[in-house]
């Protein structure tokens, strides 16, 4: 579990971290924004789904024009797995999750690897986002894991 919680606070960070290059750039690329906000609405799409609440009505792919509502659905997200992870215990990593995907398929996925989904997924988009901050001479965010374990 201390791995997984440690990961988490990274994932916490980084997306802090993102948003603050995205408002630094000044940046007017809708497709980041729609990125960014893909990532904050997927991490509440697999919380509820952890949490048994399926789906809801979360829509992924919608285009966002404000970094400051994003910023508070990270926050939100935070805080909401923050609690869901201090209730898990070891052993309930393993359980099963019965769950259908936004087309409705079904499927059935451990607690660990849907975490485990959730941190990777959230990386790979951040790391989109700093590559198209680059290509527009913005400032990327410093972001890797060793960063966040210094401090």
């Amino acid at each position: 579990m201390k791995t997984i919680k440690c990961m988490m606070d990274h994932l916490y960070w980084a997306n802090a971290r993102i948003l603050d290059a995205l408002e630094e750039s000044e940046t007017k690329n809708k497709d980041l924004l729609k990125l960014v906000r893909h990532v904050a609405v997927a991490e509440r799409v697999w919380l509820s789904r952890l949490q048994g609440k399926g789906n809801a009505a979360y829509s992924l792919w919608e285009q966002a024009e404000d970094l400051a509502a994003i910023r508070t659905m990270f926050e939100g997200n935070a805080e909401l797995y923050r609690v869901y992870i201090e209730g898990l215990e070891e052993s309930g990593l393993d359980e099963m999750i019965d769950y259908a995907n936004q087309s409705g398929v079904p499927f059935r996925t451990s607690v660990r690897d849907i975490l485990s989904q959730v941190l990777l997924h959230g990386q790979y988009h951040r790391g989109q986002i700093n590559r198209a901050l680059r290509n527009e001479s913005a400032e990327p965010a410093q972001i890797d894991y060793i960063t966040f374990a210094r401090l």
